[in-house]
């Protein structure tokens, strides 16, 4: 489906659950030495105003990153970092966010079909280490792997407009896993009133993911109850990203459990 646009729900409660963890597993990855690979399958175009029409037509960031004071860590660095670059109504998405914290011998690959985010993305993230795919998500990752360098992570991060993309996604991280046994996959997906991610849940079961789930206020009492993730190749120690979400964005994030 190519209707979605994040620019709408940026900077929103389930941004903060799922951009704290990808900067922090962004920054124990290159703790060590050697570079990494970083992909993702659904882009959009990687920097937002939040000061434009869609963002406050919504206002979902108002009851998200407006809400928190965040601590010291490689998510508020990426934040602050875009905010002294573009202005302080500014937001970085996932790619930003990855651009920001990687070095310049890591590997950026960003796939995006929509024909105004592709465009959008292009003017926003230029880098000699930043590749950037008008193409479908999945199938894109799929041929590209696996990547030089091997280590890496994939953001899988679906629009779930069409309830089959659960059922898609859990086959789509089956293949890879099995193409790029090395990569560590981390999906995002929505918590709402009828529990249509079963099927993900189920589809990955085999491939053990560490799974961390919050809840949030629904806006006007509609929507998302809350935010999910699942992380396939989860390195030991890893658990310690997830435990410090809630924590760092409280008053908007509480445990689902």
């Amino acid at each position: 489906m190519l209707s979605y646009q994040h620019a709408f729900h940026a900077g929103n409660p389930a941004d903060l659950h799922k951009h704290f963890v990808l900067a922090g597993l962004l920054s124990q990855l290159t703790r060590k030495p050697r570079p990494i690979s970083y992909m993702e399958t659904h882009a959009g175009r990687g920097l937002y105003d939040l000061s434009a029409p869609e963002a406050q037509k919504t206002g979902e960031a108002a009851l998200g990153i407006a809400r928190v004071t965040l601590p010291d860590g490689p998510y508020a660095q990426a934040l602050a970092t875009t905010r002294a670059q573009h202005g302080e109504n500014t937001y970085p998405g996932s790619p930003l966010i990855a651009q920001t914290l990687l070095r310049d011998a890591d590997q950026l690959h960003l796939m995006e079909l929509h024909p105004a985010e592709h465009a959008a993305l292009r003017r926003n993230l230029m880098g000699a280490n930043t590749h950037i795919h008008h193409r479908s998500g999945p199938e894109g990752v799929l041929a590209l792997s696996p990547p030089k360098p091997r280590r890496g992570l994939v953001l899988v991060d679906p629009s779930y407009e069409v309830k089959t993309e659960y059922e898609s996604t859990a086959a789509f991280a089956r293949a890879l896993v099995a193409k790029w046994p090395e990569a560590l996959v981390l999906i995002w997906y929505p918590l709402l009133p009828d529990n249509r991610h079963q099927p993900l849940i189920k589809g990955t079961q085999m491939l053990r993911p560490l799974r961390h789930e919050v809840a949030f206020d629904q806006k006007d009492g509609r929507g998302m109850m809350g935010s999910g993730l699942l992380l396939l190749n989860p390195p030991h120690g890893i658990g310690q990203v997830f435990d410090a979400v809630v924590p760092a964005c409280t008053g908007v994030l509480r445990s689902a459990a």
